[in-house]
């Protein structure tokens, strides 16, 4: 449909027509079985189901095909319904969780990883994801660093436009494809405390220079819709604040798109105390530039009235409108309705063979060794034991892969006996229960009778199989709904039984590799001294199980980074690496009286952002500059040979840091500008090479702007973000 058909389209909607394109509805309005990823108001009646713009939470071909025809049916101008749902990393066939996802340091992999869900998703009646979360995530207690990919925003920019690309393909129309949201705008991952839908407290320097880029990002790689995000910043929530999605979204980024708000987001203004009633909630939010009501009801019950009395023109709803229409039109929904979704297709398309293939191949490239004494990986022993909770646990998926069957995916276990086959001696025991009694998860509190007397049964089994093998895989991590929305912790160590396993186990081990399943970083200081080997696997997906047993038994080698530092303790939440220096730096040796530091634990990560160990061993040589200026227009470039000294083949992540010695506003210590993924055989060497130009080095300065700075620079090229590989370079104010 071309744009002045639009046009005459919404000239001839009727006021309350215009109203409800603005409106969502959740799916349990449609259906009874749709996924609820919100909390559930009366909004649900019959004018809205006739009228309402879009919906989310349903999936299915045949039923949303269904669903089209009856809305469009009934409405007067037969408008389609927009579909959305949160794939957020997989529909069917699930991929590492994006903080996962982040590890692999491989943008290319993860645009890959976004077609496959969208050619999943859209197959099976998805218009829209809301992905990807692009929120800078710096504090392990928020559950949502699970779905974020870390603390840096040069890498949370890489992977967000990286999945917007794959989402979103080469053409909307195309019946592969599903558009692309960036969340949570803004600054949603500093909640304070890392307490879900908390207030963040942020200065502008710290929003714009940290915060933004990602999004940024996103935005220019073409996402068709932002969501806003539930907290406050200035003391105004996202969802209210014209100064963030006008000024700085609009004007500043360019986006044209569509703005919805999250879950209920605009009834919250109520409560948040900055609108009296939900008449003044549906008020601040139009103004504010908020497009579409996820499920709060405030636009269908209060929007037409506000326009009526004139306290919304009519100039701003019509813009509103067009932007969902337009969406819609993108997306080829005015020609053809169902976006090439067909039960057919979906048979054909979902979980795919070549779609687990490349899930095999992302979750082996996600794991993180991140210690391996005694050579205890790959595994070479002939009796092995997989022992724990996870041994056999099949939902390796996180809280939002909502959409898929936990039963097709491959445990540990089952990849295991696949690897090495029949006569192979394995044994494997739960060694305990994965939670404590009482322990409470997003949804429930873990309750079972007798846990005491079952976790000693397991126990017994798992000690006596401990004694047996040659080497045990211990498999420890979080539940699956202890991370995730509304899933914040103050304690981010393993579960209780678990770590009373592992120090059971410990005396019957000849050798112990202990794997840990996460959706965040855990303070594991006695997981480490207690393990030989020890490795993060995330929330791996699908193909875990594959995906694990590649790297333990040698056929692939680890190759993932830490996208986030794992703290020695908790209360060092928030940790990154690119802190500001202080005034009273800590010195590098001894505790230094009045200078900042804690008495009871080093400043530093127990493993820092960037680190991530593999079978072999590297070595990096000098950095070698092509000059000793820049200037504002020309390029230098920074080159270091790169050798596998080791006796596997193997894939390093060769990063890139620079720090501003000088400036305006107190520079961080270091900042990720740049990496690359280098394999190479034993002996081989390669030389890499990294341009370094002027934009590389811009920050929000005391004059309010992003802009350079000349002056004196620091460069580092190294493994992982302790490199002391260094060099130095001047910018100068000349061209």
């Amino acid at each position: 449909m071309k744009e002045q058909e639009l046009i005459a389209l919404l000239n001839d909607l009727s006021l309350e027509e215009k109203v409800m394109q603005l409106v969502q509805l959740p799916g349990v309005a449609y259906e009874s079985g749709a996924a609820v990823t919100g909390l559930l108001n009366d909004t649900a009646k019959a004018r809205t189901l006739r009228l309402a713009g879009s919906t989310l939470g349903i999936w299915g071909a045949e039923k949303l095909n269904r669903l089209q025809r009856q809305y469009m049916e009934n409405h007067p101008h037969h408008i389609p319904l927009l579909m959305m749902l949160d794939v957020i990393h997989g529909h069917k066939t699930v991929f590492p969780c994006p903080l996962g996802q982040g590890a692999t340091f491989d943008p290319e992999l993860t645009e890959q990883a976004a077609a496959v869900q969208a050619r999943e998703a859209a197959a099976d009646g998805i218009h829209v994801t809301f992905s990807p979360m692009a929120d800078l995530s710096r504090d392990a207690r928020w559950g949502r660093v699970m779905e974020s990919t870390g603390e840096d925003k040069y890498l949370n920019g890489r992977m967000a436009a990286a999945m917007v690309r794959g989402y979103q393909g080469e053409d909307l129309k195309s019946g592969a494809s599903v558009a692309a949201c960036v969340k949570h705008f803004a600054a949603y991952g500093a909640a304070e405390a890392g307490r879900d839908y908390q207030n963040t407290e942020l200065s502008e320097h710290t929003l714009r220079e940290q915060y933004l880029p990602a999004y940024q990002c996103g935005v220019e790689a073409g996402a068709r819709l932002v969501m806003s995000s539930f907290n406050t910043w200035d003391g105004v929530p996202s969802s209210a604040n014209p100064w963030l999605m006008q000024t700085v979204l609009r004007q500043e980024m360019g986006f044209d798109g569509v703005v919805i708000s999250d879950w209920n987001a605009v009834g919250e203004l109520v409560p948040h105390g900055i609108a009296r009633d939900e008449k003044e909630a549906a008020l601040l939010a139009m103004r504010a530039g908020i497009d579409i009501d996820m499920c709060s009801g405030c636009y269908e019950k209060h929007l037409q009235e506000l326009v009526e009395e004139g306290k919304v023109s009519r100039d701003m709803l019509d813009a509103a409108v067009l932007r969902v229409l337009k969406l819609k039109n993108e997306l080829g929904l005015f020609e053809d309705p169902f976006h090439g979704a067909n039960p057919e297709k979906a048979q054909a398309v979902l979980g795919a063979g070549e779609h687990r293939a490349l899930a095999r191949k992302a979750a082996a490239e996600a794991l993180v060794l991140l210690k391996n004494e005694k050579e205890a990986l790959p595994l070479k022993g002939k009796k092995i034991a997989f022992i724990g909770p996870y041994a056999d646990e099949k939902h390796l998926q996180s809280a939002w892969a909502i959409s898929t069957d936990r039963e097709d995916s491959v445990t540990v276990w089952q990849a295991a006996r696949e690897a090495f086959g029949q006569d192979a001696e394995l044994r494997c025991a739960p060694g305990c229960l994965m939670l404590a009694e009482g322990t409470t998860t997003s949804l429930e509190v873990f309750t079972c009778p007798d846990a005491e007397k079952e976790n000693a049964r397991l126990l017994s089994e798992a000690k006596a199989a401990a004694a047996w093998a040659d080497t045990v895989v211990l498999c420890l991590g979080e539940h699956f709904m202890q991370t995730g929305e509304s899933a914040s912790r103050v304690d981010i160590g393993l579960p209780e039984p678990q770590k009373r396993l592992l120090n059971a186990l410990k005396p019957d081990c000849k050798c112990l590799a202990t794997l840990i399943f996460c959706g965040r970083p855990l303070t594991l200081k006695e997981e480490c001294d207690l393990s030989d080997a020890l490795m993060i696997c995330w929330l791996p997906g699908t193909e875990g199980g594959h995906g694990i047993m590649d790297v333990l038994t040698g056929h692939e080698a680890p190759s993932g980074k830490l996208p986030m530092s794992f703290p020695r303790h908790v209360g060092q939440e928030p940790l990154h690496y690119d802190q500001y220096m202080t005034g009273r730096p800590r010195p590098r040796e001894g505790i230094g009286s009045f200078t900042s530091h804690y008495l009871d634990c080093p400043n530093d990560a127990l493993y820092p952002f960037g680190f991530g160990l593999t079978y072999t061993d590297f070595r990096v040589s000098e950095i070698r500059l092509s000059g000793e200026a820049l200037s504002q227009t020309s390029e230098l470039t920074a080159a270091v040979t790169l050798t596998n000294i080791g006796k596997y083949a193997g894939t390093a992540v060769l990063q890139l840091y620079i720090r501003d010695l000088v400036g305006s506003r107190v520079r961080p210590v270091k900042e990720l500008k740049g990496f690359r993924r280098i394999t190479l055989r034993p002996g081989e060497e390669k030389e890499v090479v990294f341009a370094i130009t002027e934009p590389m080095l811009r920050f929000w300065t005391i004059n309010r702007r992003m802009e350079s700075e000349p002056g004196d620079f620091q460069v580092w090229i190294g493994l992982d973000s302790t490199t002391e590989n260094t060099a130095f370079f001047t910018l100068t104010d000349k061209d």
